[in-house]
């Protein structure tokens, strides 16, 4: 059986958005395929790890972007 992917809504800061499309193109990758690589990067580091998740995980990221 072929990998299916689901869709997920997501909703992101303009500022998150606008680092993570940067982001994406010096990658060459698109928003969606950069989010993606990401998350599946955090996974597998995790996993490698067996690092604890945060209690603090649900608090708001802060950014020190323009």
């Amino acid at each position: 059986m072929a990998d299916s992917k689901k869709q997920v809504p997501l909703r992101l800061s303009a500022k998150l958005y606008n680092a993570i499309a940067a982001w994406a193109e010096d990658d060459f990758r698109s928003v969606n395929g950069q989010i993606e690589y990401l998350l599946t990067e955090c996974v597998r580091q995790r996993k490698k790890n067996g690092a604890v998740v945060p209690h603090d995980l649900d608090e708001p990221p802060k950014f020190d972007i323009e």
